[in-house]
């Protein structure tokens, strides 16, 4: 049984030491570790793989004894993640079917280890494409005067279904504290790169108007701050003057794809940590 250990805490002398030698002492083999230090934060962070005996591991025994004879000591926020485990992940949309075609077929090939159990939509667009790949889908219509009844179903529908985090693939409204708060660090969105500098419905246009030379896109947790929530990744194309505006948009659409599909792998593969609105991406 592989399991991953993610750990933050106070940077202190004989860190690593303790926690390999707990790992040992409980019969698990290391097979990975990874760990890096926010010298101006003063802050520890460490990744950790190890595999263990399934016949006689006992994972909240393992948890247990951790966290009162690490933990507390070393004022530690850790979790144990079971390799087997498949996350839960809602896909969010609207009526653009570039990302969620990319991710499902990620999915549906067994490229990406999740759990989907339904799509949602402020539209009833992107249902054929639910059905192609037999995932339920969820139409709630978003408007300003039932944005809040819409969020409280939405929300409804994300506890019933267990869900772990939420991917929006391109879903085109403003998620509220209701949902967030219910989802810290757990909601990866995906977005161009030309804001601030080139908002609004056209950026694309925009762009082309300046004659940018690189265009690019964002995946980054959200917060209640709008498209300023910790970067998880990110990638850039080169464009030139012979590039016309539906060029730069398949350009941006194909980045799009790529920067969303790597993000949520991370988040799927436990390699992602926040910490003061910035990530530790572990390799």
């Amino acid at each position: 049984m592989r399991i991953t250990l993610l750990i933050h805490c106070p940077d202190q002398s004989g860190i690593i030491s303790a926690v390999t030698g707990f790992i040992h002492s409980k019969g698990g083999n290391i097979v990975y570790l990874d760990q890096h230090v926010d010298e101006e934060a003063g802050v520890f962070f460490m990744r950790l793989q190890s595999e263990f005996d399934p016949d006689t591991m006992q994972f909240d025994v393992l948890d247990s004894e951790f966290k009162q004879q690490l933990a507390a000591r070393y004022k530690m926020q850790y979790r144990f993640y079971p390799g087997e485990e498949r996350p839960r992940m809602a896909l969010f949309v609207s009526k653009y079917n570039h990302c969620l075609y990319d991710l499902l077929s990620r999915y549906h090939s067994g490229e990406m280890s999740v759990e989907i159990p339904f799509i949602l939509s402020n539209h009833k667009d992107l249902k054929p494409i639910a059905e192609q790949f037999n995932i339920p889908y969820y139409h709630i219509p978003v408007n300003k005067e039932t944005r809040q009844e819409a969020e409280k179903k939405q929300l409804e529908l994300l506890l019933s279904a267990r869900v772990d985090f939420i991917v929006l693939a391109r879903y085109m409204q403003i998620v509220s504290p209701m949902i967030i708060d219910q989802y810290p660090n757990r909601i990866i969105n995906i977005h161009h790169s030309f804001l601030p500098a080139f908002a609004g419905a056209k950026p694309y246009h925009a762009a082309f108007k300046r004659g940018v030379k690189i265009i690019g896109a964002t995946s980054h947790y959200v917060t209640e701050e709008l498209d300023a929530g910790p970067i998880i990744e990110q990638d850039v194309t080169a464009v030139s003057h012979a590039h016309s505006v539906k060029d730069m948009v398949a350009k941006g659409r194909d980045l799009e794809k790529i920067v969303l599909a790597r993000a949520v792998q991370l988040h799927v593969d436990r390699k992602t940590m926040v910490y003061n609105n910035k990530t530790v991406i572990f390799s």
